[in-house]
Order: C-alpha cells, then sequence, then structure tokens
C-alpha cells in the first residue's frame, strides 16, 4: 500500500506506521489475540504480526478483510489515520491508496471521517486485475459503480454484470463479491457507497 507523498500532510511512510499501529489498536480493542483475528479475518498469523510491526504493507484482498473482521468500510479505516480529517479535502490532497501487486488503487474522493455513512471513491483497476472480497466490512451496504472509463466485471453474490463506459450498477452487498478487469485498457469508475441505518435494513432491497 502507498500514498503519493504530495497529496496530503503525511508523507507515505507516516500513514503507514499510522496504519500498522491503528491496525493493532483495533486488535487490542477487541480483545483479540493474533490466532484469534486469523481465525476471525481468514488472514494467517504471521502476516497479521507483521502489518502491525508495520514490516509489510496490506493488499486490497488482506485489507478488506481486516475492515469486514473489524465492521469498517476501507475509507473509515483509513479516515483513522489521518491526522485532522476536514470537511474540504481539494483534487490535489485527496487520499489515494495503491496496492501494486494486484494492479489496483482507489482515491477518497469525499472529505474522511471515521463516522461517515455516505462516501465517494475514484477507483482504477489494471487489465487482467482480478480482486475477491470474501464479505462486505459492513453486511447490507449499498453500492452504486459507474463506469468511467473501459470495462468492468463485477460479480456480486454470485450474480455476474459486464459493464462499460457509462454503466452504473447498484446493488446491496451482502457476501463475497469480485471486480475483474478484462482489458484490453485500464477501467476507472467511480463508486458510491451507502451504509445502512442501524436496525432499519432498506425495505426491498435484499437479494
Amino acid at each position: 500500500m502507498r500514498r503519493a507523498a504530495d497529496r496530503g500532510p503525511q508523507s507515505a511512510d507516516q500513514m503507514e506506521a499510522r496504519l500498522a499501529n491503528r491496525l493493532a489498536e483495533l486488535r487490542t480493542d477487541h480483545g483479540w489475540s493474533l490466532d484469534e483475528l486469523a481465525q476471525q479475518s481468514g488472514v494467517s498469523r504471521s502476516t497479521l504480526s507483521r502489518l502491525e510491526r508495520g514490516e509489510i504493507s496490506p493488499t486490497a484482498a488482506v485489507l478488506g478483510k481486516l475492515c469486514a473482521a473489524y465492521g469498517r468500510t476501507m475509507s473509515q479505516l483509513l479516515a483513522e489515520v489521518e491526522s485532522e480529517p476536514p470537511q474540504l479535502v481539494r483534487s490535489g490532497r485527496q487520499l489515494e491508496w495503491r496496492d501494486e501487486k494486484s494492479g489496483f488503487s482507489r482515491r477518497s474522493v469525499s472529505p474522511p471521517h471515521p463516522g461517515l455513512n455516505g462516501e465517494i471513491l475514484e477507483a482504477f483497476l489494471l487489465p487482467g486485475a482480478d480482486i475477491p472480497y470474501d464479505k462486505p466490512p459492513v453486511p447490507g451496504q449499498e453500492q452504486h459503480i459507474w463506469i468511467l472509463e473501459g470495462a468492468l466485471r463485477i460479480t456480486v453474490d454470485g450474480a455476474a454484470h459486464e459493464l462499460h463506459k457509462g454503466d452504473c450498477l447498484r446493488f446491496r452487498l451482502w457476501g463475497p463479491s469480485r471486480f475483474q478487469n478484462p482489458g484490453p485498457g485500464p477501467v476507472r469508475y467511480a463508486v458510491l457507497i451507502v451504509l445502512p441505518s442501524a436496525g432499519r435494513p432498506a425495505p426491498g432491497m435484499r437479494a
């Protein structure tokens, strides 16, 4: 994971260190041992230990598993490692997160805040990129995927959707999902996420 050094007040190394510390804090707050978190998340104990010590950076898939275990979206987790979340974020200072290994990057367009219920992201996938998620960080979250450039194949709860420039897919996420770029070029898309209100699932939206 890397954040461009010129996109905010924190350097990439500073953010890496804050993220490692926050992951360790979350595990402690939940009262979990490394073995218990490994069981909850499906991430190996050795990987978790190295992540919390800042020896390695999480991939998108690993971070997705940890967010699911802690009941947070990725944006909420990243907002928690920002020093002072602002109300307005200029385009040049928007948080950008990259997973070089999988060819995925995401920009948090919405100003970060750990308590947000709605957020807008801009995402990029390189040709051939294939990112599976075992489960959503917050079950029942609503997502809108709007393709800005290229093509994207999304599988939601076992149903595959082929999207092209201008297409928009809306769904409630309860189970596994998968994002694939069939090529030939990169895909750029916007993601609108709305978290469900506690105890108030929207009628007729669950698959």
